[in-house]
């Protein structure tokens, strides 16, 4: 299979088939799963229906404190993955 690089975001309506590769700071593969660039949790986006499902990394938990973790968008609000709201 061809391969693709996109400059921009991609959508899929209907998910991704496959195993996805990761990539270091220098373009070198890093091995199966995602690369998250840590965001503060003030530059999240708001929270939509479009983005339910989206999952960022943010590096402060919300309270600027180097609490690095990952959050998942219900259409609603950002939460943490293991559920816990940001404080």
């Amino acid at each position: 299979m061809a391969k693709t690089t996109f400059t921009g975001p991609v959508v899929s309506k209907n998910g991704f088939i496959g195993t996805l590769v990761g990539q270091g700071g220098g373009g070198a593969a890093v091995g199966p799963g995602v690369v998250f660039t840590a965001i503060p949790s003030s530059a999240l986006p708001a929270p939509t229906a479009a983005l339910s499902g989206a999952v960022m990394c943010v590096s402060d938990n919300g309270v600027s404190n180097n609490e690095f973790c990952l959050v998942l968008c219900d259409g609603t609000k950002w939460t943490t993955v293991t559920g816990q709201p940001l404080t």
